[in-house]
């Protein structure tokens, strides 16, 4: 007979989110993401951080400077960019997107021209932004369906 209480699907994908989330940089902001294809298979993952190549100690990671370029905003790459970046094939359509803050409308655009087909997002903190209204927008015209995560409150930790 097998165990009851596993963990369901989308808590194991947005599990893996959120420990990718755990590799991120940011002192603000720890984003995590991870893509599935329709087999239920992790394609790829990522989390907010600078480009690969940037030392990240030599980076800005500030919220608020003397100018934008003392900030961190125009050079951090954010999780679902850095998601769909890694991929390991070739094509996303059709694909699940679970990610810990809703996309902004830059990553909505990637997203988008990528194929995913839905999105799967923890918080949404950010909802009263023009930017996340203009990723609803975008969601809506081009068929992406989007869907807040509801936790079971299943126990996420393995008893050996």
């Amino acid at each position: 007979m097998k165990r009851n209480g596993y963990i369901g699907w989308d808590e194991y994908f947005m599990g893996i989110a959120m420990l990718s989330a755990e590799r991120s940089k940011d002192n603000s902001t720890q984003v995590g993401a991870c893509i599935v294809n329709e087999d239920k298979k992790i394609v790829s993952v990522g989390y907010n951080g600078m480009p690969t190549g940037c030392c990240d100690d030599d980076m800005p990671w500030e919220r608020e400077g003397e100018t934008s370029l003392d900030t961190k905003y125009p050079f951090v790459c954010h999780a679902e960019l850095n998601a769909i970046l890694n991929s390991n094939i070739g094509n996303l359509s059709g694909c699940t997107v679970y990610v810990t803050l809703f996309p902004c409308n830059e990553c909505a655009k990637a997203i988008i021209q990528s194929g995913i087909k839905k999105v799967v997002y923890y918080s949404n903190k950010y909802a009263d932004t023009e930017s996340v209204s203009a990723s609803r927008m975008l969601f809506e015209r081009c068929g992406v369906v989007t869907e807040a995560y509801v936790p079971t409150g299943k126990k996420l930790v393995l008893e050996l």
